[in-house]
């Protein structure tokens, strides 16, 4: 089967991190023949070529932009794809009609006015599925397919290379510095718990915000502003707890990595943590934008081993039985043989 996919993301980001994995993984397929069109990106490109797979760098601008739809068409036209898979509403918008089935994968709520020439949509929640249907996308071309992460276990890393004390409790978040992951609801939660120390992996237009209150919380000996990583299963091989505070995730892809590396988790009650935690038992879920409930949670998780293991173990048991690449990946191809018939 020949697969294209077309990636206009950002430089950084989960479905972009995503993006990269699957690609990887579609080049370990024999049954697939596959050709891979990037936005312009070196550290993405790098990555791909790391997996086996040489890109096509294109400029992906704005509406001015006449080249790359041109360029994208020359791709589509002397590869002959059965599958054109999109990412993002730049890469979907610049697709062009052809003798192809053309997928789009959507990660959030999109507006559907950039995928109005798609033959399918794929959601990586079922709940972006639903919404898919409610917004008058015909429901039997609209499709569930997870996303997964990589099992593949990292030694820890050295802790005092972060300045941070052999035994102390240490918590990891991950993601952008934005208003939707909440790390603010964090930091307040922090401190409330003392001796705790949080490393949070990400970078974003509220870093500078986030640092000052901080510092205003006294919790800034505590807190490791580590910037984007590439490195997560050693983050989390070093960490005691993980914690997913977003106000707004459709997915929650952190959750499943947190999983995947045997990693407890306490989470906000938002959509894609909520829909794929079982509070209390696969992890522990808090309301929204609570500092208290979540500090407690954080204590609770850290002081009672029993419920740190529980948790930790039936997450792993979720990761294994839903989101493991060789399971994502039959079916994506499942998915391709039925839409190409």
């Amino acid at each position: 089967m020949k697969i294209m996919q077309a990636m206009a993301g950002a430089e950084f980001g989960g479905a972009e991190a995503f993006f990269v994995r699957l690609a990887n993984a579609f080049q370990r397929v024999n049954s697939i023949e596959q050709k891979v069109i990037i936005r312009e990106n070196p550290n993405r490109a790098a990555l791909l070529r790391a997996g086996g797979v040489e890109p096509i760098e294109m400029k992906f601008g704005g509406r001015f932009d006449f080249a790359t739809p041109r360029a994208l068409k020359r791709e589509i036209n002397k590869f002959n794809p059965d599958v054109v898979l999109t990412w993002m509403n730049r890469a979907t918008l610049m697709c062009p009609k052809g003798d192809f089935v053309h997928v789009a994968r959507l990660g959030g709520y999109y507006d559907l006015k950039y995928y109005a020439n798609c033959d399918h949509l794929v959601g990586n929640t079922e709940d972006i599925v639903e919404y898919l249907a409610e917004q008058g996308w015909p429901r039997e071309k609209a499709h569930y397919l997870p996303n997964f992460v990589s099992g593949e276990q990292a030694d820890s890393l050295d802790r005092g290379a972060y300045y941070t004390p052999k035994g102390v409790p240490l918590i990891v978040a991950l993601g952008r510095l934005h208003e939707n992951k909440a790390f603010d609801t964090l930091l307040r939660a922090v401190a409330r718990v003392p001796d705790v120390y949080l490393w949070l992996a990400g970078d974003g237009p509220l870093k500078e915000e986030l640092q000052k209150l901080a510092e205003e919380l006294g919790i800034k000996p505590r807190v490791r502003f580590l910037g984007w990583r590439d490195d997560t299963a050693a983050l989390m091989a070093t960490a005691d707890l993980f914690v997913c505070p977003s106000r707004h995730e459709p997915l929650g892809n952190v959750v499943i990595e947190a999983w995947a590396q045997g990693l407890p988790v306490v989470a906000a009650d938002s959509m894609g943590p909520g829909m794929l935690i079982e509070n209390m038992e696969t992890g522990v879920l808090v309301p929204i934008d609570d500092e208290i409930a979540m500090s407690k949670a954080i204590r609770a998780v850290l002081k009672d081993p029993n419920l740190s293991e529980r948790i930790a173990r039936q997450g792993n048991n979720e990761y294994r039985e839903n989101f493991t690449e060789d399971r994502v990946v039959a079916s994506y191809m499942e998915f391709f043989e039925k839409v190409t018939g």
